[in-house]
């Protein structure tokens, strides 16, 4: 058995886990998918500030929570926390993707928050069983999402490897909980490369 990580170890995995967040990793995977992909700048905006969006509105909705006595921590690791932020999640972007197709915006951009909800969907099923990561899920998303872009593809492969330990060593994850949410990810972002394709 081993013993607790060491400061070090600590320290690297929150900051592994930070930079990993899926509010500021999908925005970062989208602009490098897009640019991959010679989106016009237009839409990359678009992209850009619907997540961008939905990143404040979810993190001002978490420190709410918080603030109120609601939540214990943002990262809403109690399951009656989870399923609250699931729900929220589930909303906010159904109504982005809403909101893009009544503005007119291309099939490929308004359909974009619904593959997001998709995998907070599939997170949200499997509740009763296990607190799936949405960290490690996130993260093997956006490596899908920037594929097959050789310098993009390896360094998020390599971040989400790292996502992936540092939820296991801040202890928010168990091992299963991990790997689920990396077979969730991977599989919504290859369903994601074949639609496209």
């Amino acid at each position: 058995m081993s013993g607790p990580p060491s400061p070090l170890a600590t320290a690297t995995a929150r900051a592994l886990s930070v930079f990993g967040h899926p509010a500021l990793l999908m925005p970062l995977a989208l602009a490098l998918a897009a640019r991959g992909a010679a989106v016009p700048a237009r839409l990359l905006w678009v992209t850009l500030g619907t997540a961008a969006a939905v990143t404040l509105i979810v993190g001002a909705f978490s420190l709410w929570q918080v603030h109120g006595g609601r939540w214990t921590h943002v990262d809403a690791s109690r399951p009656d926390e989870r399923r609250q932020l699931n729900r929220f999640l589930l909303l906010l972007l159904c109504a982005a993707a809403a909101v893009l197709w009544a503005l007119g915006q291309p099939q490929a951009v308004a359909a974009g928050p619904l593959l997001v909800a998709l995998v907070v969907l599939l997170a949200h099923l499997l509740r009763r069983r296990l607190k799936v990561s949405l960290h490690a899920a996130f993260a093997l998303f956006a490596v899908a999402l920037v594929w097959p872009a050789w310098p993009a593809t390896a360094l998020l492969a390599l971040l989400a490897a790292g996502v992936a330990w540092s939820r296991r060593a801040l202890g928010r994850h168990t091992r299963a909980e991990v790997l689920v949410g990396l077979l969730l990810g991977a599989a919504v972002g290859v369903g994601c490369q074949v639609w496209a394709w």
